[in-house]
Protein backbone atom coordinates (compact mmCIF):
# COMPACT_ATOMS: atom_id res chain seq x y z
CA UNK A 1 0.00 0.00 0.00
CA UNK A 2 1.62 3.23 -1.24
CA UNK A 3 -0.52 5.64 0.73
CA UNK A 4 1.23 9.52 -0.15
CA UNK A 5 0.69 12.07 2.08
CA UNK A 6 0.06 15.68 0.74
CA UNK A 7 1.63 18.56 3.22
CA UNK A 8 -0.67 21.18 3.76
CA UNK A 9 -0.42 24.27 2.34
CA UNK A 10 -0.48 27.29 3.81
CA UNK A 11 -3.11 29.67 2.44
CA UNK A 12 -4.63 32.51 3.20
CA UNK A 13 -8.09 33.32 1.57
CA UNK A 14 -7.33 30.53 -1.38
CA UNK A 15 -3.78 32.11 -1.89
CA UNK A 16 -0.81 30.56 -1.28
CA UNK A 17 1.51 32.25 1.85
CA UNK A 18 4.45 32.45 -0.48
CA UNK A 19 3.02 34.53 -3.03
CA UNK A 20 1.68 37.10 -0.68
CA UNK A 21 4.93 37.13 0.94
CA UNK A 22 6.08 38.55 -2.29
CA UNK A 23 3.58 41.13 -2.38
CA UNK A 24 4.48 44.58 -0.83
CA UNK A 25 2.20 45.49 2.44
CA UNK A 26 0.14 47.58 0.45
CA UNK A 27 -0.30 44.70 -2.11
CA UNK A 28 -1.09 42.20 0.74
CA UNK A 29 -3.64 44.42 2.41
CA UNK A 30 -6.32 43.45 -0.76
CA UNK A 31 -6.63 40.34 1.20
CA UNK A 32 -7.39 41.81 4.27
CA UNK A 33 -11.18 42.25 5.35
CA UNK A 34 -11.88 45.54 5.10
CA UNK A 35 -11.01 47.03 8.62
CA UNK A 36 -7.63 45.32 9.30
CA UNK A 37 -7.37 47.01 5.07
CA UNK A 38 -8.08 49.87 6.20
CA UNK A 39 -5.59 50.08 9.35
CA UNK A 40 -2.61 48.41 7.17
CA UNK A 41 -3.00 51.12 4.16
CA UNK A 42 -3.15 53.80 7.06
CA UNK A 43 -0.04 52.53 8.68
CA UNK A 44 1.91 50.83 6.39
CA UNK A 45 5.35 52.66 6.49
CA UNK A 46 5.13 51.46 9.93
CA UNK A 47 4.36 47.75 9.26
CA UNK A 48 7.68 48.01 6.85
CA UNK A 49 9.60 49.09 9.61
CA UNK A 50 8.58 46.90 11.95
CA UNK A 51 8.81 43.70 9.32
CA UNK A 52 12.78 44.97 8.60
CA UNK A 53 13.19 44.98 12.12
CA UNK A 54 11.75 41.62 12.99
CA UNK A 55 14.18 40.10 9.94
CA UNK A 56 17.48 41.67 11.28
CA UNK A 57 16.83 40.59 14.73
CA UNK A 58 16.47 37.05 13.53
CA UNK A 59 19.68 37.55 12.18
CA UNK A 60 21.15 38.56 15.19
CA UNK A 61 19.27 35.91 17.39
CA UNK A 62 17.39 38.80 19.23
CA UNK A 63 13.65 38.44 20.04
CA UNK A 64 11.32 41.83 18.82
CA UNK A 65 9.58 43.10 21.51
CA UNK A 66 6.23 45.53 21.01
CA UNK A 67 4.02 47.43 22.70
CA UNK A 68 2.06 47.96 19.62
CA UNK A 69 -1.10 45.66 20.62
CA UNK A 70 -2.91 47.43 17.85
CA UNK A 71 -1.02 46.22 14.74
CA UNK A 72 -2.67 44.27 12.32
CA UNK A 73 -0.80 40.72 11.28
CA UNK A 74 0.16 40.88 7.79
CA UNK A 75 1.59 37.66 6.15
CA UNK A 76 4.99 38.90 6.11
CA UNK A 77 5.02 38.15 9.86
CA UNK A 78 3.93 34.48 9.50
CA UNK A 79 6.82 32.12 11.35
CA UNK A 80 8.39 34.96 13.49
CA UNK A 81 7.98 34.90 17.12
CA UNK A 82 6.88 38.49 19.18
CA UNK A 83 6.68 39.51 22.41
CA UNK A 84 3.62 41.51 23.20
CA UNK A 85 3.17 44.12 25.89
CA UNK A 86 0.33 42.72 27.98
CA UNK A 87 0.51 45.49 30.85
CA UNK A 88 2.57 43.71 32.87
CA UNK A 89 5.37 41.65 30.91
CA UNK A 90 6.05 40.57 27.05
CA UNK A 91 3.79 37.38 26.24
CA UNK A 92 5.62 35.47 23.50
CA UNK A 93 3.47 35.04 20.10
CA UNK A 94 4.59 32.93 17.14
CA UNK A 95 2.70 34.05 14.45
CA UNK A 96 0.84 31.28 12.50
CA UNK A 97 -1.67 31.86 8.93
CA UNK A 98 -4.85 31.89 10.72
CA UNK A 99 -3.63 35.05 12.72
CA UNK A 100 -3.43 36.92 9.52
CA UNK A 101 -5.56 39.82 9.64
CA UNK A 102 -5.72 39.96 13.30
CA UNK A 103 -4.17 42.18 15.91
CA UNK A 104 -1.29 41.48 18.16
CA UNK A 105 -2.97 42.22 20.85
CA UNK A 106 -5.70 39.62 20.83
CA UNK A 107 -3.41 36.85 21.93
CA UNK A 108 -1.75 38.39 24.33
CA UNK A 109 -4.60 38.46 27.09
CA UNK A 110 -4.50 41.52 29.80
CA UNK A 111 -6.21 40.03 32.28
CA UNK A 112 -5.63 36.77 33.89
CA UNK A 113 -7.94 34.07 36.07
CA UNK A 114 -8.42 34.94 39.20
CA UNK A 115 -7.15 32.64 41.70
CA UNK A 116 -8.44 33.01 45.41
CA UNK A 117 -7.14 31.20 48.22
CA UNK A 118 -9.27 29.65 51.55
CA UNK A 119 -10.84 32.65 53.51
CA UNK A 120 -8.16 33.91 56.07
CA UNK A 121 -8.33 33.73 60.09
CA UNK A 122 -11.22 36.36 61.35
CA UNK A 123 -12.93 36.37 57.79
CA UNK A 124 -15.51 34.41 58.30
CA UNK A 125 -17.63 33.51 61.64
CA UNK A 126 -16.83 29.41 61.34
CA UNK A 127 -13.16 30.51 61.04
CA UNK A 128 -12.74 31.71 64.71
CA UNK A 129 -11.88 27.82 65.49
CA UNK A 130 -8.77 27.60 63.54
CA UNK A 131 -6.83 29.77 65.79
CA UNK A 132 -2.73 28.12 65.55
Amino acid sequence: MDVEVKSREEKYRGTLLAELKKLDVRASAAYLPSRSRRSVLRHFELIEKFIRRCEQSESHKKKIRTHLREMVIVPHLVGKTIGVHNGKTFEDITIVVDMVGHRLGEFAPTRKKVAHSAAGIGATKGSRALKK
